[in-house]
């Protein structure tokens, strides 16, 4: 199978994200050391450069999904389904990630592992939503059949991301999350770990999104080839 130009460069983009992902972690980490501690959290509220960049990342992995289910049904090519479930795995890891940091920070802070605040609910109604996609791709033959149903319900899982980002809101304030940090929200020296958080977080899902593209490219690649040698081995037996 002759590779096309994006497959070409998929493998120099993942050496390259490597790199950058070993520079940022680096001064990620030193920035989030060296950040202020909260005057009311302690040092358990530095989990937030963790936490918020995972949430970011696993929003960019879910419409990159739909984005990709879009693609496929417009186009029909087999990269853009790919595409999607690579997008969905990374999106579905960097929101375990944020289901884990989360409780942690509210034990700290709240006294309390788990409450069913509705942002916290919504978020794990979104994971479940994107888990539920990987498992009915796994459990569910391939074909075009396949990745029409998974691309619908990829883009239809999308309308989840608005009500979990705007769930503070529709709770009308009760809530024991934060308001959505935005502008001048964040106290004095917590912007630049905060952003350096962002930014490790897109190029680590950078990273694991273009190795798990190629992964997924190598399969195929194998599988057709599995194909082709049953179609040769079944003409020679006739």
């Amino acid at each position: 199978m002759p590779l096309s130009p994006p497959d070409r460069v998929i493998p120099t983009l993942h050496r390259a994200t490597a790199i950058a992902l070993s520079a940022c972690a680096i001064a990620y980490g030193y920035l989030v050391v060296n950040a202020p501690v909260d005057s009311e959290q302690g040092v358990v509220q530095k989990i937030l450069y963790l936490h918020v960049p995972c949430a970011m990342a696993a929003y960019l992995g879910f419409l990159l999904t739909a984005i990709g289910g879009g693609l496929y049904l417009w186009k029909r090519e087999e990269r853009f389904d790919r595409f999607a479930a690579s997008a969905a795995e990374v999106g579905a890891f960097f929101c375990a990630l944020v289901l884990v940091t989360g409780p942690i920070w509210g034990k700290g802070t709240w006294g309390s592992w788990w409450s069913w605040d509705l942002r916290l609910t919504v978020t794990l109604l979104l994971f479940l939503v994107y888990l539920s996609y990987l498992l009915l791709r796994s459990f569910t033959e391939g074909g075009d059949r396949k990745a029409r149903f998974a691309a619908i319900y990829g883009i239809a899982g999308l309308l989840v991301i608005p009500l979990n980002y705007f769930a503070i809101d529709l709770a009308g304030g009760r809530s024991i999350h934060p308001e959505n940090l935005e502008g001048g929200s964040l106290g004095a020296g917590m912007a630049l770990p905060f952003a350096a958080g962002i930014l490790t977080a897109i190029v680590a899902f950078s990273h694991l999104l273009l190795g798990r593209i190629d992964i997924a490219r190598l399969r195929a690649q194998l599988a057709e080839r599995d194909a082709e040698r049953e179609m040769r081995g079944g003409g020679d037996c006739a």
